[in-house]
């Protein structure tokens, strides 16, 4: 496959990867206590994450990174249900891509509102953009990377503007008091530790998905773990000033999930965001479909690498002759993709759809990231690939977190229509789903044994 991420690509796709703006919203729902939360999961997640995947990449620089490095470090199940787990996790969080898309759209233009509540208007959002995704997946990194790198760039550009504005406020006399990095204990309740357990998985994850594109980076050894350097206090950074920025204009209480940095830029600047307000949300929009367009190629890569390993059929790994990218995986992404992000909104408003999504995803990839942090701790010794013991420790810190956050997911942070239908309704697909993944992954091995 062609190399065509070169250092600064990786660190601007780490940064589209790691800065997730749904999660802002979560952490706005910890109230004053964010700061607090956030350090408490940058010591006990984040530090030993970044260790982590720097570690393995140095070890086993492959095209599909943590699905190759569970399958080497214990079995081709293992890694088939690894990969199947980052596969759905991907399905559905680019699944939102309409809802984000239609409610930004709101925001920037309050005459067509109704958008945002409209199911049509979101499907046929849903449909254009995934198609989309599809195309500029199957075209590869020479024209993708500039699409994601111009994402990050877009963040960058929205979140320094969220920043400064409760400063710009303080000294014109609209807002009286500001305190970003007040440290504010957190209750000890269920719903804390659920909230502070979805904003550290949900929104400090993602460092080791950059390896999976280890095949097609220059000096991938070398590289993605300088990427891991430079953007680490970045993106600390970037979310305690942010969550502190949004709460200066949105109470925890009526916080829009979907779209909280739209909702702070649009009562930040008032009347007078008439112009700036679109074009920030224009370019937090930006970022939010370059994001889905990385995570979808990422994905893509999956079926093709397990294709490789006889894990699925070899037409998982055909690759285009123009352009060597995996043109029938893509294509069943997309597929998959669409039909969830239509099937999400079927009995339900658009938060809760929305929600459900979301969490889904992330709980998929919480259980892929159970195997990543199983590495150093469970690998046999003589696979060579079990650290030392500081390495470790790390890595239980983070296991137990992630531990932490698939287990409470099944607990709504937001109004729903029924709590217990709610957590039914995670828990069953997660479960469901794992099930149809080990059918298929032994039906699989039937037949090749035929």
């Amino acid at each position: 496959m062609r190399r065509e991420l070169g250092l600064l690509d990786l660190v601007l796709a780490q940064i589209l990867l790691v800065v997730v703006p749904d999660f802002f919203g979560t952490a706005v729902k910890a109230g004053p206590t964010h700061v607090a939360l956030w350090l408490s999961a940058i010591l006990l997640f984040f530090i030993p994450l970044s260790l982590i995947v720097a570690h393995l990449n140095r070890l086993m620089p492959l095209e599909g990174g943590l699905y190759e490095w569970a399958r080497l470090a214990f079995n081709d199940q293992i890694g088939f249900l690894v990969a199947w787990n980052l596969w759905l996790f991907i399905m559905l969080y680019v699944a939102i891509i309409g809802l984000v898309t239609t409610t930004f759209i709101a925001y920037s233009f309050p005459a067509v509102s109704w958008v945002a509540e409209n199911k049509w208007a979101v499907c046929a959002a849903s449909f254009v953009l995934i198609a989309a995704q599809m195309i500029l997946a199957a075209i590869g990194f020479r024209v993708g990377k500039w699409f994601n790198n111009a994402g990050s760039v877009a963040v960058l550009i929205t979140v320094a503007v969220l920043v400064a504005l409760p400063f710009v406020n303080m000294w014109r006399g609209t807002l009286p008091s500001f305190h970003p990095l007040r440290l504010v204990a957190p209750p000890l309740t269920v719903f804390t530790l659920s909230v502070f357990s979805k904003m550290t998985f949900g929104a400090l994850s993602g460092f080791e998905y950059v390896a999976i594109f280890a095949g097609e980076s220059r000096n991938p050894v070398r590289n993605i773990g300088r990427s891991i350097v430079i953007t680490a206090p970045a993106i600390v950074l970037i979310y305690i000033l942010t969550t502190s920025a949004i709460l200066a204009y949105v109470s925890p209480d009526n916080v829009d999930v979907i779209g909280p940095i739209p909702q702070a830029l649009r009562l930040g600047f008032g009347n007078f965001g008439s112009i700036i307000v679109p074009v920030a949300i224009f370019l937090l929009l930006t970022n939010y479909l370059s994001t889905f367009s990385l995570y979808f190629s990422g994905s893509a890569r999956l079926p093709m690498a397990a294709g490789w390993d006889h894990l699925l059929p070899a037409w998982f790994s055909r690759l285009h002759a123009r352009y060597k990218t995996p043109v029938n995986s893509i294509l069943f992404l997309g597929g998959a993709t669409l039909a969830a992000s239509f099937a999400a909104l079927i009995g339900v408003g658009e938060q809760e759809s929305y929600e459900l999504l979301l969490t889904w995803g992330f709980t998929f990839y919480g259980i892929a990231y159970l195997a990543l942090f199983a590495i150093p701790l469970f690998a046999p010794k003589s696979s060579g690939i079990r650290p030392g013991i500081a390495l470790r420790v790390a890595s239980a810190s983070g296991l137990m977190v992630t531990l932490v956050f698939v287990i409470l997911s099944i607990f709504p942070i937001i109004r729903v229509e029924s709590e217990s239908q709610y957590s039914w309704k995670i828990a069953v697909v997660v479960m469901g789903a794992n099930l149809v993944g080990w059918i298929i992954y032994r039906v699989g091995q039937r037949k090749a044994a035929i």
